[in-house]
């Protein structure tokens, strides 16, 4: 059988990934933040975009008011040798007696007598926002009193760096010690402790390694207490130091922390040579401490977290859910704009592109405020009883059942709950937050959301006496009773995650905290 080419016409769909399906994505996924960043970007690009303001509706919305409400004063008065605006401004003068009258007469003649009855001005700012209610005698709290900014009454937090800088002066008077603090100042890492050897910073400073020391040592005296030290059991040696009890038997319990850690007192009693109620002391003044001298200061900006879905309770007894109106951003197309340019014929092929890329960023943003309404809405309808009880009522959840709910694809709700908040009458949760892995029950029964579960736990071993710590299999046992089948070793795995320690060191601590409390 003879080789032929030939050509065939065939018809069949595909779903492609066009640049502007995978920005609609990207915009799916982004924050408040970033959004808003991305929309000031594409508005200094595109000519045919405005961030619409407050100001500018009110002024708009108020001109084209006044022009279909008065359209003959747009047009040119006859000119008659009359002057209508003598005639309405003659009858309102002899129209009004009363105080508005004299008002307008006021702002007709540019009177202004601010200056002369200051007690008339306008209000004054108050001083604390926050106690208006409560101090009715303070500046501002009458009617139409501005609004306020809350940031404007914020003191703004200083840096571990720049609170440093400011001691140094006091402590090294020579300038070649203080560039050695300056490079030492820079080691340190958030919780105030300092990263590298005194070796390496000699290296790098082409300074002796007993300067560096020198100056650490004298670094040690500033505040905050602690502050950089090599280590923790440095840290708090140099706090005891500073408060005169950094005694042989303080020093020995400081060099083992890890008897500490595993609450082994016996051992602990042993190696400083004290009876228990000196330990317990002693570890009274150890809780007093600060591992994290540095944990107090202001590390970098922190940015506030805006809720993008707010929950409320409705008066039918249901929920209402909205999207919060602080984070919907907002853009206008400038449409005639488009068409006085386009009608001079001159950059139509550019504005045409832009146009069509203005239209495409509004019907992205409405489409994914109401991808994130769906998904909000139905997380609370499946999450109703969390709302109304608590989080022992959280049900299990997953991205599927959300998704064959609202009949959308998996990865999209997983793109809508990234990085989302919800504003609830329980406080504010990450849309994540609702989505839990199923733990079964007993029998057949209802099953349980893994944090649910957790806080079952954590719920238990805060009621616990020092005379009956539950272990692990006593916690398997009572969740058992309550309906939840788990292991023993994921008892063990939540309780580790939640930092909780074993039953024998909560029974050496409770125990001790008891005698300490005189029980």
């Amino acid at each position: 059988m003879a080789l032929s080419a030939n050509l065939f016409l065939r018809q069949n769909q595909s779903l492609v990934m066009t640049p502007q399906l995978m920005q609609s994505i990207q915009l799916l996924q982004m924050t408040h933040f970033e959004l808003t960043q991305f929309i000031a970007q594409e508005v200094e690009k595109n000519p045919l975009l405005e961030l619409p303001s407050n100001d500018a509706d009110v002024g708009t919305e108020r001109s084209g008011a006044e022009d279909e409400a008065y359209p003959h004063q747009a047009e040119e008065p006859p000119d008659d040798g009359y002057d209508s605006r003598t005639e309405v401004l003659s009858g309102d003068w002899y129209e009004s007696g009363n105080g508005a009258g004299a008002s307008r007469l006021n702002d007709e003649l540019d009177a202004n007598y601010a200056n002369v009855f200051p007690d008339d001005g306008a209000p004054q700012r108050a001083d604390a926002p926050e106690l208006i209610s409560q101090w009715k005698s303070m500046p501002g709290n009458g009617e139409g009193a501005e609004s306020y900014d809350l940031d404007d009454f914020v003191a703004g937090q200083i840096s571990l760096r720049d609170h440093l800088a400011q001691q140094l002066p006091f402590i090294l008077p020579d300038m070649s010690d203080r560039l050695i603090a300056q490079y030492l100042v820079d080691q340190l890492d958030e919780a105030g402790y300092l990263q590298g050897d005194a070796t390496e910073a000699a290296d790098r400073l082409g300074a002796s390694v007993d300067d560096v020391e020198r100056v650490i040592a004298a670094l040690h005296t500033l505040d905050p207490p602690g502050v950089f030290a090599r280590n923790l059991a440095e840290c708090l040696a140099i706090q005891l130091r500073q408060k005169d009890r950094f005694d042989p038997a303080m020093q020995a319990l400081v060099c083992n922390l890890e008897f500490l850690a595993r609450r082994d007192f016996a051992t602990l009693k042993r190696l400083c040579g004290v009876d228990e109620e000196d330990l317990l002391d002693m570890l009274g003044e150890i809780r007093q401490l600060n591992p994290k001298p540095g944990a107090g200061f202001e590390a970098g900006m922190s940015e506030a977290i805006m809720p993008d879905v707010v929950v409320r309770a409705g008066s039918d007894g249901g929920w209402l859910v909205e999207l919060n109106p602080d984070t919907l951003p907002r853009v206008l197309v400038n449409q005639t704009y488009f068409s006085k340019v386009t009608k001079s014929g001159d950059d139509h092929a550019f504005l045409s592109e832009c146009l069509q890329t203005a239209n495409w960023l509004t019907r992205s943003l409405d489409q994914r405020a109401k991808t994130i309404m769906k998904v909000a809405s139905e997380i609370v309808r499946q999450q109703d009883a969390f709302l109304m009880h608590g989080v022992d009522h959280l049900r299990p959840l997953n991205l599927k059942t959300v998704a064959d709910a609202i009949k959308m694809h998996e990865s999209t709700v997983s793109r809508v709950t990234s990085n989302k908040y919800m504003l609830t009458p329980r406080g504010l949760f990450e849309l994540k937050y609702f989505f839990s892995v199923s733990i079964s029950a007993v029998e057949g029964g209802d099953s349980h959301s893994a944090e649910a579960v957790r806080h079952k736990i954590r719920t238990l071993i805060l009621q616990e006496s020092p005379d009956a710590v539950l272990s692990d299999d006593d916690i398997v046992d009572i969740l058992k009773q309550g309906g939840v089948d788990l292991a023993r070793r994921t008892v063990a795995k939540y309780r580790e995650a939640m930092s909780i320690a074993s039953s024998v060191q909560r029974r050496r601590e409770k125990r001790a905290l008891a005698k300490v409390a005189g029980f």
